[in-house]
C-alpha cells in the first residue's frame, strides 16, 4: 500500500532513522465523549478506518463526516523496523486538533493541548517485542470560544469567511530512533558578515563532543567542535564569503550536527530582516513586499494538502502572479511548506488561529500563549519566515495588555525578527514594529485618495490606519469577487461586469500602493477561492482564473520604496 505523504515531515531536522505511519488506521467517532470510561485504549480494534494524516471530514481521509466531532479515536498495530534496536523511539505527531492523548499498549504515553502545532512523546519503555498497539484520542470542542480555531465554521455547515473543520490528526505521524544521548534542537543565529551562532540542545550528552560540518559550496568540510557542558551548547563560525538568502535568491547551507552515533542532517540561511523609515529590508536592501493571504484549505483534504507537490505548487501558483510571499493566514502551516518557501526564495509571515477566540478569557488566553511560543520555537530557523503576527483583527475592547504581553515574549524569543501585535484594526502604540491596516474599498480612485495622504502625512480618515505616521504595511486589501456562472458565494465589492473591469480594478488597487513611497509591503486577498469565498486569483481547485501574465506585470511594478 502507497503512503501518503510519505516524505520526511521536518526537512531541516532529519534522521535516517525515522518510520512513516500514515495511511490505514482504526477510527471511531466518539460522540459521547465516553471512550475512555469504556477503554477504548484497550481493545483491540475500533468500528471503522481512515486514511491519516487526513482529517475525517476530509474527502482524503474514507470518512468524509463533515459534522460535529467531539471526539475521535485512533488505533494500529506498529512493529519496529530495523534500525530502532538499542535506541529511544519517539513517537511524533505532526498536528491533531485539538487535545490529544496516546497510549501505547494500553498504558498511557503523554498528552498534548493544541491543534496547530507539533508534539512528540518518548515511547520507548511502553514498548516490547514483536507488535505494539498505538491509540490515540483527540477531543475536540471549537464551539466553546476557549482553543484556536482559525477559520473552523462553529456552525454546521460553512458560511462567510468560515470553511470546514478539522478534527484530529491532520498531519504526519512518525517514528524516529535516537541514541541516548541525542540532539534535540538546533537554532541558527546568523549575520550577514557570514558568522553564524548555533545554540543546539541535546540530553544525557555531557562530555561529549558536538561536531557541526557545512556541506555547501566553497565551504564544504568546514567543521567545529565543542565539549557539550549542559543541556545548551554554542557552535560559532563565520563563512568568509557568505551568499545570502533573499527573496528570489535563495542560498542555502546544508549542515551536519553529530552527537556521537546520533546525526542531523539541517540547513540554514543567512539573511537579516528590519523596518524602519517607511521601509522593509532584506539584508540591508529595500525590498517591497508583494504579499498575498494564503489560508491553506484544500478541496480534497481541508487542512491538509493531498501531496508534498501541491504545497509547493500553491508557493509557485503565487509566484507566477508576481508575489514574493504570503501571509500565512489563521493557521500554522507544517513545517514542509516552510521548507519549499526557503528553497523557492518565498518570504511569509507566522500566525496563528485566534478568531473566534475570546483571548479575555483566562483558558482561551492560556492556550492561545502555549501553543503560540511552541510555534516560535518549531519555526526560528526557516530563513523565509520574515516576521510573526499572532493576532489577526483583535477588537477594540479586548484588554491591550495581552497584545503587549504576546509582542513582549515573541521579541524575547526571536529578537531577529519584526513582529506586528495583531494584523488589522486594533494596534497598541509601542507594540508593533510595523504598523498595518485592512481595506476592503473596492473603488481605485478612492483607495488612492486615502492612501496619498500618507504621503501628506495627514489622516487616512480610517480607525484601521491610527498612526499615519507609522503606517506601511497594507496587509489585507482587494477581495474582489470574481466566480462568473457559480451560484452563492462571496466576495467583496461588486463583482465587475467582465475580466477587462476586473482587471482594470486590480491594476487600479494594486498600482495605488505600489506608487505610495510611505507603503513598503501589501497582501493581497486572496491567493485561492476557499469555498464558498470566491475572491482568489485562482479556483479552489487551484486554476487561474485570470491570465497569470496581466496579473504577474501588475503586481511586479516597480514600487516607490524600490527606488533606493
Amino acid at each position: 500500500m502507497s503512503i501518503p505523504r510519505s516524505e520526511h515531515p521536518f526537512p531541516q531536522f532529519m534522521r535516517d532513522t525515522w518510520y512513516n505511519l500514515n495511511g490505514k488506521w482504526q477510527f471511531e467517532i466518539d460522540h459521547g465523549n465516553s471512550g475512555v470510561e469504556r477503554k477504548l485504549f484497550e481493545v483491540e480494534s475500533l468500528s471503522g478506518s481512515i486514511t491519516v494524516p487526513f482529517c475525517p471530514e476530509s474527502e482524503l481521509s474514507g470518512v468524509g463526516n463533515k459534522d460535529f466531532m467531539r471526539c475521535v479515536w485512533y488505533k494500529r498495530k506498529v512493529t519496529l523496523p530495523e534500525g530502532f534496536e538499542g535506541k529511544r523511539t519517539i513517537l511524533h505527531i505532526g498536528a491533531c486538533d485539538y487535545e490529544t492523548t496516546v497510549w501505547v499498549n494500553g498504558s498511557e504515553a503523554g498528552r498534548h493541548r493544541g491543534g496547530y502545532i507539533s508534539f512528540s512523546f518518548d515511547i520507548t519503555d511502553k514498548l516490547h517485542e514483536g507488535e505494539n498497539d498505538v491509540t490515540i484520542r483527540a477531543y475536540d470542542d471549537n464551539r466553546k470560544g476557549t482553543q484556536p480555531a482559525g477559520k473552523q465554521s462553529s456552525q454546521y455547515n460553512s458560511y462567510g469567511c468560515f470553511y470546514t473543520r478539522t478534527t484530529g490528526i491532520w498531519q504526519t505521524v512518525w517514528l524516529e530512533a535516537v541514541p541516548e544521548a541525542h540532539i534535540v534542537s538546533a537554532k541558527y543565529y546568523t549575520k550577514i558578515d557570514g558568522t553564524v551562532r548555533v545554540d543546539v540542545k541535546t540530553v544525557n550528552a555531557c562530555g561529549k563532543t558536538l561536531t557541526a560540518t557545512v556541506l555547501t559550496g566553497e565551504e564544504t568540510g568546514l567543521s567545529h567542535s565543542v565539549t557539550v557542558t549542559g543541556e545548551h551548547t554554542e557552535i560559532t563560525f563565520t563563512l568568509k564569503e557568505p551568499k545570502l538568502w533573499a527573496p528570489g535568491d535563495p542560498n542555502l547551507y546544508d549542515l551536519i550536527l553529530k552527537l556521537g552515533e546520533d546525526e542531523v542532517q539541517s540547513y540554514f540561511g543567512i539573511r537579516e530582516v528590519s523596518v524602519h523609515d517607511h521601509r522593509f529590508y532584506i539584508n540591508g536592501k529595500s525590498v517591497f513586499g508583494r504579499f498575498i493571504l494564503d489560508q491553506g484549505f484544500y478541496p480534497d483534504g481541508v487542512y491538509t494538502a493531498p501531496t508534498d507537490e501541491a504545497l509547493k505548487r500553491d508557493i509557485e501558483l503565487s509566484m507566477a502572479c508576481g508575489y514574493n510571499g504570503a501571509r500565512l493566514h489563521q493557521k500554522i502551516f507544517e513545517p514542509r511548506f516552510l521548507y519549499h518557501a526557503d528553497r523557492l526564495g518565498y518570504m511569509v509571515w507566522g500566525e496563528h488561529a485566534n478568531w473566534l477566540l475570546d483571548i479575555s478569557q483566562p483558558t482561551a488566553w492560556k492556550n492561545f500563549v502555549s501553543e503560540w511560543l511552541e510555534e516560535v520555537e518549531r519555526d526560528f530557523d526557516h530563513p523565509a519566515l520574515i516576521g510573526w503576527c499572532p493576532f489577526n483583527e483583535t477588537q477594540q475592547n479586548q484588554d491591550p495588555a495581552i497584545l503587549e504581553y504576546v509582542y513582549n515574549v515573541t521579541k524575547a524569543l526571536d529578537p531577529t525578527r519584526p513582529v506586528i501585535d495583531t494584523s488589522g484594526w486594533f494596534h497598541v502604540r509601542g507594540f508593533c514594529d510595523m504598523y498595518d491596516c485592512h481595506d476592503y474599498e473596492q473603488d481605485p480612485a478612492k483607495f488612492k485618495e486615502k492612501y496619498d495622504k500618507l504621503m501628506k502625512g495627514e489622516q487616512t480618515g480610517d480607525w484601521t490606519g491610527p498612526y499615519p505616521d507609522d503606517l506601511c504595511f497594507v496587509s489585507e486589501f482587494g477581495g474582489t469577487w470574481w466566480a462568473p456562472g457559480v451560484k452563492g458565494g462571496w466576495g467583496y465589492g461588486a463583482s465587475p461586469a467582465d475580466m477587462d473591469e476586473f482587471l482594470n480594478r486590480y491594476e487600479g488597487l494594486v498600482s495605488a500602493l505600489l506608487q505610495n513611497d510611505k507603503l513598503c509591503a501589501f497582501c493581497y486577498t486572496q491567493l485561492t477561492d476557499v469555498e464558498q469565498e470566491q475572491n482568489g486569483l485562482y479556483t479552489f481547485d487551484r486554476r487561474p482564473k485570470f491570465p497569470t501574465d496581466r496579473i504577474a506585470a501588475i503586481t511586479g511594478a516597480k514600487a516607490a520604496a524600490e527606488n533606493e
